[in-house]
């Protein structure tokens, strides 16, 4: 039992970890995104 649970907490952390970086990239796609379309509108 002990074991199982020390699996499924094993698990939960790296999906947590994974989801963390997931959305830093997330981020980062968007902020390049921003900066295009501001740059793209800062040309007209």
């Amino acid at each position: 039992m002990t074991k199982l649970l020390l699996i499924a907490l094993g698990i939960v952390a790296l999906v947590g970890l994974s989801a963390c970086n997931t959305m830093r990239g997330l981020g980062q796609d968007v902020q390049k995104a921003g900066s295009a379309i501001e740059d793209a509108a800062k040309k007209k």
